[in-house]
Formats: structure tokens, C-alpha cells, sequence
């Protein structure tokens, strides 16, 4: 009888753009933020199907710092969501082990919400199941700006020789400082861009378009992006054979 295969490692680090959420409104004859709250339902079905594989990073794009664009009565509408999640949500994360961290320019934000998520990510700093990072007015361009300023800064400040800079160093002044380069990025609704997001943390990303609209994403289309990331070979730009 021959040996039992050895199981497929699961991907490190998860990041997920949730796009469709509208497109799902309009085609059930709902307004958008029925479509937002259902998107919220498939972000918590996410986090706890991507811990019960095993998943250790997990990232949302939440709210993007080109979404402030959006009609006011939209805006609002999303944050008292955002409201209603920090309130209402974190308990039930903190008992399944997940921490929380939210990156972004945190400033754009209303205070109240800020001390909501700063609550929360208090409580649940001690938690290891599975790291949560929900990005809020959050652009990747804007995040590697504020990362050459404050570079520039401590160089001016000679707190740092320009010698030092490499890549390790401009990784260490980005929002994700702490988390590992997403190893699997999956956009929803069939579009093929990722739209501003972890632009120098996924240069190595395998990436997954599925046409699923968000707020119908389930656990078996994280387990099907799972799959595909696992029948992939990743060789970081080197040869074939050679890893």
C-alpha cells in the first residue's frame, strides 16, 4: 500500500478584494447597501472558513481611499455599517481567536470610528487563529508615499544612511510592516485588476479572478482559489526545475 500523499500547504497569506457588492444590490432589486450588508455576511463567512483551513493572514479591502468618491449618502451608509460591524461583530471574533488590525489613513475617518477600531483591536491583540487585516481608505500608492516620506525623514534626521535603505527597510515602513507578502490574491465579481491594492506586497502573488459577485462568496470558492494556488508552481522568477 503506498504512502498517504502528504497534504498541500495552504497559502501564508490571503488577500481578498470584495468587489460586486452593487452589482449584486441591483441585480436582486435592492439598494447598494443591501448589497453591503451582505458583503459584511460573506467577509465574516470568509474569516472563519479561511481558519478553519488553516490560513494564518487573511486581508480585506474594505474601503479604498478612491471610494470617498462615491455619492455621500453611499458614504454614510458604509460607515454606519462600519459602525454597526465594530460594534456588533469583534465579540464574536475575539471567541473565535481571530486579531484584528486595520490599516489606512486612519485620519480620514470619524473619531468615534477610530476608537472603535482601536477598541477592537486592543481586545483582540492576543489572538492567534488567524490574523485579520481589514484595509480601510486605504490606496497602495498613497501608503508607499507616506512610506518615502518617512524614509526621507529619518535620512534628513540622520537616524538612517541612505546605505540602509533596501528592500527589507522600505517593507518595514508600509502599513503592513508586520504581515508576510499575500502569497494568493483573489478579486470577485470578474474584474481582472487589482485596483490600487498591496501593490509592492504582491509582486509575487498568485492571482485568482472568480466571477462570483462578494456577497456570494462562500466557503467552497475560498476552497476553489485554495486549490487552484495549490496546483500552481511558484518559482519566484527563477527557471523550471530549479526550486
Amino acid at each position: 500500500m503506498s504512502a498517504a500523499a502528504a497534504p498541500r500547504p495552504v497559502p501564508r497569506h490571503i488577500a481578498i478584494i470584495m468587489d460586486g457588492n452593487g452589482r449584486w444590490a441591483k441585480a436582486h432589486g435592492l439598494p447598494r447597501i443591501a448589497g453591503h450588508r451582505r458583503g459584511a455576511e460573506a467577509a465574516r463567512r470568509t474569516v472563519i472558513a479561511a481558519a478553519e483551513f488553516g490560513v494564518p493572514y487573511l486581508t480585506l479591502f474594505g474601503f479604498s481611499s478612491e471610494n470617498w468618491k462615491r455619492p455621500s449618502s453611499e458614504i454614510h451608509d458604509l460607515m454606519g455599517l462600519l459602525r454597526h460591524y465594530l460594534r456588533g461583530e469583534i465579540a464574536e471574533l475575539h471567541r473565535n481567536g481571530v486579531r484584528l488590525k486595520v490599516i489606512g489613513e486612519l485620519g480620514k475617518l470619524d473619531s468615534d470610528i477610530i476608537s472603535m477600531i482601536e477598541h477592537a483591536e486592543g481586545m483582540t491583540c492576543d489572538n492567534s487563529r488567524i490574523a485579520l487585516t481589514i484595509a480601510l481608505s486605504y490606496g497602495a500608492r498613497a501608503e508607499i508615499v507616506a512610506a518615502v516620506r518617512e524614509i526621507a525623514r529619518q535620512v534628513a534626521s540622520g537616524t538612517l544612511a541612505v546605505d540602509a535603505i533596501d528592500e527589507g527597510c522600505f517593507a518595514r515602513h508600509l502599513f503592513t510592516a508586520e504581515l508576510p507578502d499575500p502569497d494568493l490574491l483573489i478579486r470577485t465579481s470578474g474584474e481582472q485588476r487589482i485596483s490600487n491594492f498591496l501593490l509592492w506586497q504582491s509582486a509575487y502573488s498568485e492571482f485568482v479572478f472568480t466571477k462570483t459577485l462578494w456577497p456570494d462568496f462562500s466557503k467552497s470558492d475560498l476552497q476553489q482559489a485554495i486549490d487552484e494556488f495549490c496546483g500552481r508552481e511558484r518559482r519566484f522568477g527563477a527557471s523550471v526545475g530549479s526550486r
